[in-house]
Parts: C-alpha cells; structure tokens; sequence
C-alpha cells in the first residue's frame, strides 16, 4: 500500500487531528476522522438514500471530518483525478 498524504485539519496543533490520504494502489482515499456515536449512526442509518441499504454494514463506519477541511478534500480528489 503505498499512501501518498494529502493534508491534516488546517486547525490543528498536536498532529493528530482528522488527515487525508490516497492510497495509490488500491486507488481508494483513506481518510482518519472522529468516529461517529450511535446517534450519528442511527441517523445515518434512517436518512434514505438512492440505490443504498438501510445500515452500515459491519465492515464498514462512519466517521465525521470538519467542513474546514474541504480544501484538503478537493486536493485529494484533485490527485486522485490525476492518477487516471
């Protein structure tokens, strides 16, 4: 796996705040967030969605990333455009 770092949450300062990654081979971004409480995944759960099953799966999470960091987003999503 090799994991190319895009950007941490511009309003950290201890390192270890939510951060973006793309892993190159896998061609999948992985990104690190809060973990969502069960209220969040409750709601997750009962806000429908076209083609998607009521639950998260157990193989899957939710996680919460701050709107402050939608820069960092687009710039992954901006290299992840770029691999082709």
């Amino acid at each position: 796996m090799a994991l190319r770092f895009i950007g941490i949450d511009p309003s950290t300062d201890t390192g270890d705040s939510p951060t973006v990654w793309i892993d190159e081979d896998a061609r999948e971004f992985v990104i690190q967030g809060w973990r969502a409480g069960e209220g969040l995944r409750e709601q997750v759960t009962a806000t429908p969605a076209p083609n998607h099953k009521a639950g998260v799966p157990d193989h899957e999470d939710v996680i919460r990333v701050p709107l402050r960091m939608a820069g960092v987003l687009r710039k992954a999503c901006d290299v992840a455009d770029g691999l082709g």
